[in-house]
């Protein structure tokens, strides 16, 4: 898995179109994660005492890294994180993180390896609306059922799949013209509404999305909720989960192993969507992160 920073400028561009915001059952589909601490002292490269990171620390980044040798435990921002067998963990910066997070390995000799990490920011693309306001008046028919949306949401990811799609290079689940970018945002009269939390691909309906790594379905919403429309949400392990909004069609249940490339679903404009696109979502643990950095550069289609 590779972030890849030179893409970000090009993107900024684009525009976004659509409303989409995430949002599915609880269950016990996998076994979980084992816990931060491994059962034996990380033996890798012993001769090594720093950490290693492949990719740049940036918002909305997703980074791979290798503990030194001999660690028995990884704190991010003084929250453990799960530590794999061989040494590699991942960390994340949300959209809005600050300019420095602090990382922290356990040796088996109980001594710390601590790094101040630098953070590097990022420019939003931001459209002032001065006439409009923030927010329409929900519907009662919203009010009744986003609370139980919502509950089925935050079950799903708190699900921890034994899933190793983090490892993964990410593919593109559907390739087209990117119509909306992650971080984006609208400010309404001053007031600053949601920024988008994705990236939007527009596509045909019924236009074939593919599993972008390997994981585990957490939720697979055949009834359309409120603002998602039909959802399919993807654990790939360590934390690290993928969102698919607006789908036509979910073509995988709850409890499904998927594979990289696999066909799980279709492309539509079920729920709140001017039009049909897919919005892909991902969050690491609590911070929702770029696609764009995982995926890389879109590739260019024939159509």
């Amino acid at each position: 898995m590779r972030t890849l920073g030179g893409i970000l400028t090009a993107a900024t561009t684009l525009v976004l179109m659509g409303t989409c915001s995430m949002a599915p059952e609880p269950a016990a589909i996998a076994a979980p994660l084992p816990p931060s601490l491994p059962l034996e002292p990380v033996q890798q490269a012993a001769s090594r005492n720093d950490f290693l990171f492949d990719g740049p620390l940036i918002q909305g980044g997703v980074v791979l890294a290798s503990a030194p040798a001999l660690t028995t435990r990884i704190s991010f921002n003084g929250s453990d994180v799960p530590l794999a067998p061989d040494g590699k963990f991942l960390i994340a910066f949300d959209r809005d993180a600050g300019p420095s997070a602090t990382l922290v390995a356990t040796r088996v000799d109980g001594s710390e390896v601590r790094r101040t990490l630098s953070v590097q920011p990022r420019a939003w693309r931001i459209e002032r609306l001065d006439r409009l306001p923030r927010f329409a008046q929900p519907s009662a028919e919203f009010q009744r059922r986003r609370p139980d949306e919502l509950r089925q949401i935050n079950a799903a990811r708190a699900i921890r799949s034994e899933s190793a799609g983090w490892r993964q290079q990410f593919m593109w689940p559907v390739t087209g013209r990117l119509s909306g970018l992650f971080g984006s945002q609208r400010v309404y009269k001053g007031e600053p509404g949601a920024y988008h939390s994705g990236v939007d691909v527009a596509r045909p309906s019924g236009t074939t999305v593919l599993a972008p790594a390997d994981g585990v379905v957490i939720l697979a919403a055949q009834q359309p909720f409120t603002l998602e429309g039909r959802l399919l949400m993807i654990d790939h392990g360590m934390g690290l989960n993928s969102a698919f909004l607006h789908l036509s069609r979910i073509d995988v249940k709850l409890g499904d192993v998927v594979r990289r490339g696999q066909p799980v679903g279709a492309v539509g404009m079920t729920g709140r969507a001017t039009g049909p696109h897919l919005h892909w979502g991902m969050k690491w643990r609590d911070s929702r992160i770029d696609p764009l950095l995982l995926a890389g550069s879109m590739p260019v289609t024939a159509d």
